[in-house]
Parts: C-alpha cells; sequence; structure tokens
C-alpha cells in the first residue's frame, strides 16, 4: 500500500505530541518561596525586688592594733613563752628577763627605808620632847628650830627611799613581759638566752590584733556627701570585702562589716577620700596587708525593675531590649537606672514581661523567634541549688 503524504504528516504530529507530552509528565516541579525560619533565642522575665546599690574600691586590710614587744630593762632573756602564730589574750606572760639584780636593788632600798624611818622615829620623839622643854626655857629656841629642821630633812629622805622602791618595782615589773593587747604572735627575732637592750631597734616579735579587724579603702571624692550621710545614719552602713583587687570580677566573699571612719582630709593628688570599715574576723579570713575588693551599700531601691545584664542591648543613640510579642519580637527603648555585674535596674518595660536573653546578634523588629528552654544540666544545677 502506497505511503501518501498525508499519512507522513499525521505520524510526524503523533511523535511530537507523544515527546510533549512525555516531557510535561516529567518536567522537575517549581520550587516554592522557603517560609521565613524562626530564630531560636532564650528569654527572661522582668522582674520586681529591692535591690541595694553599691561603690566599689581597692582596700587593704590591717588591724585595729599591733604592737612590737620590745624589752624596757637590759638583761638576759631567760625565758619565752609565747610561740610564733599563738593566739594571747591581753596581760599574757610573753617573756621574762633576768631579775636578779633588780631584785638586790630593790632590797636594798627597802632596807635604807628602814634605816631612815627609824630615824626619823628617834627624831620625832626628841621634837616633842624639846617643844614641852621650851615653854620653860629648859632647852632653846634654836636647839628646838635644828631639831624640827632635822625631822623634815628626814621625812623627805623617807619619801625619797620611797620613791627608790617604787622605781625599783616598775623595773622589775619591766622584767615580765606581758601582752598589751589580745592577738596573734609574729615570727620571733630572738632566743632564750640573748642578752637585751632597750636601745636594740628590733623588737623580740609583734602582736597582732585579727579579731576585729579593719579594711581601709579610697573612693572619688564626689562620693563624700554620700559617706557622711551613711556615717550619721542610724543604722551602720554595710560594707562588704570580696577577695582580690579587680573591682570588676572580684572573688569569694570574705566578710561583712560596717562603715566607721571617714578621713579628715581629701587626697589632693589623687582626688579620693579614705575611709575604714570594720568586720569580724573569728575564722582568720581577713589578714592584716591583705588586698580586697570593698563594696560599700549606698543606697537601697525598693521594687525596682531587674533583668540580668545580657538582656540591655546598646543601640546608636540609647538602650534597648528586645520583647516577646506572640511568635515575635519587637525593640523596645529602656533606660538603664543601675548596672553592676548581676543585675540591670531599668525603666520603659513592664514586671513581667518576656524579654530575649540570649541570641539577640540575629534579631530585628518583627523577627519569628522560637523560645528555647534551658538545658536539662542548667536546670537540674538551678534545682540543686538551696
Amino acid at each position: 500500500m502506497p505511503i501518501t503524504k498525508k499519512s507522513v504528516v499525521c505520524a510526524v504530529l503523533l511523535v511530537a505530541l507523544a515527546a510533549g507530552a512525555a516531557w510535561f509528565l516529567n518536567k522537575p516541579a517549581t520550587t516554592r518561596l522557603a517560609t521565613p525560619t524562626a530564630i531560636p533565642v532564650r528569654v527572661v522575665q522582668v522582674t520586681r525586688q529591692d535591690v541595694p546599690r553599691y561603690s566599689s574600691g581597692i582596700g587593704s586590710v590591717l588591724s585595729l592594733h599591733s604592737v612590737v614587744i620590745r624589752p624596757q630593762v637590759d638583761g638576759i632573756l631567760t625565758k619565752l613563752l609565747a610561740k610564733e602564730g599563738q593566739l594571747v589574750k591581753a596581760g599574757d606572760l610573753l617573756a621574762s628577763i633576768d631579775d636578779r639584780s633588780i631584785r638586790a636593788a630593790l632590797d636594798q632600798a627597802r632596807a635604807q627605808l628602814a634605816q631612815n624611818q627609824a630615824q626619823l622615829q628617834v627624831a620625832q620623839v626628841n621634837l616633842k620632847r624639846y617643844k614641852l622643854l621650851s615653854v620653860d626655857d629648859g632647852v632653846s629656841k634654836q636647839t628646838y628650830d635644828q631639831q624640827l629642821a632635822l625631822v623634815n630633812q628626814l621625812n623627805a629622805t623617807v619619801q625619797g627611799n620611797q620613791a627608790a622602791i617604787d622605781a625599783a618595782q616598775v623595773q622589775l615589773s619591766y622584767t615580765q613581759i606581758r601582752s598589751p593587747v589580745s592577738g596573734r604572735v609574729g615570727i620571733r627575732t630572738v632566743d632564750e638566752g640573748n642578752f637585751l637592750r632597750m636601745t636594740d631597734s628590733q623588737g623580740l616579735f609583734s602582736v597582732t590584733q585579727i579579731d576585729p579587724i579593719a579594711v581601709e579603702f579610697s573612693l572619688p571624692q564626689q562620693m563624700l556627701p554620700t559617706l557622711q550621710r551613711l556615717l550619721r545614719a542610724q543604722d551602720p552602713a554595710a560594707v562588704r570585702v570580696y577577695q582580690g583587687a579587680d573591682s570588676d570580677s572580684p572573688g569569694a566573699l570574705l566578710g561583712n562589716g560596717h562603715l566607721t571612719l571617714i578621713d579628715n582630709q581629701v587626697d589632693s593628688g589623687t582626688g579620693t577620700i579614705r575611709a575604714k570599715a570594720e568586720f569580724d574576723n573569728a575564722q582568720q579570713v581577713l589578714w592584716p596587708g591583705q588586698l580586697v575588693t570593698v563594696k560599700i551599700q549606698t543606697a537601697l531601691d525598693q521594687g525596682a525593675l531587674t533583668v540580668p545584664p545580657t538582656v540591655v542591648q546598646r543601640g546608636l543613640e540609647q538602650h534597648f531590649v528586645y520583647r516577646l510579642k506572640g511568635q515575635q519580637v519587637e525593640a523596645v527603648p529602656v533606660q538603664v537606672l543601675y548596672q553592676d555585674s548581676g543585675l540591670n535596674i531599668i525603666s520603659g518595660v513592664q514586671a513581667g514581661d518576656l524579654l530575649v536573653s540570649d541570641g539577640q546578634s540575629r534579631l530585628k523588629p518583627g523577627s519569628q523567634v522560637q523560645v528555647l528552654s534551658d538545658p536539662p544540666q542548667v536546670a537540674q544545677a538551678a534545682e540543686s541549688k538551696p
């Protein structure tokens, strides 16, 4: 059967339709626009609480009483009763010096006193006799006057003897070295058997009071009105000391004390004013000469709105926070009224608002967010805290 031109055209059309249908059925699906991805963040709630305000400075621990024990008489050190590092009380016997020569001088002074007292008694008896005889001119007035002068002379001699005895007793007391204060004995510089002199520049050892103890610190002179107000307050201003000399990141808390003194002048070279606080130190965690960080409470903000420092962001002109609004966030300008390493006091938000505390770097107003919960280990650590 001959192939006509019409049949060829039909065959070509059928092949083209089949190829078009195959391409339509196998063509790649059109890609759809991806929906915006939610940004993971962590949030905290704005809380209302009473917040004490503190001013920080660097201070040094110093003893309220520190005494270098020195001999007050020359002599050989016969006994050393105090041990290095020992805690002693005021009046405790620390050391003894050879007292034999001083005791001999004391006995001699007492014997001289007894001799002169006997002479005085005889002179007083004769004076009474001469006084009676002088009435009838039994003795001349000159003799009576001479006897009266002798009595006065012997009386003065007896008083001098008594003064010599008192001086010898004082010297004898110096041979018993007692602690003038309660404190801790330092490193000793001499041993038993050494000859001690009053002119020695180096003492036997020092006794330093440890409890209570003081901390001296400096603050800017602008703080003077505040310190004066705190010193006049009915309740002493609270002062805390922390380990280390870095006020930005202090170490462990060492003690709680109170403000006791402001220096009587401002240091014109540094523009600072010195102050002193006193601390109970029964555990002896504060040590004389130690450098510490001092924080003094200057005010108490009642019912303040507080957030962690990571919540507040710094803009070009002001601070702001990201507040959770449904599944999105909004930027809210705030004012930072007070800040420290643990929290910030802010205004411009309400108590109970949820603010972003982590993940702000990817946010902008209107961003979709996904609120993450605390990791299990963080939640467990929070539950384990008392």
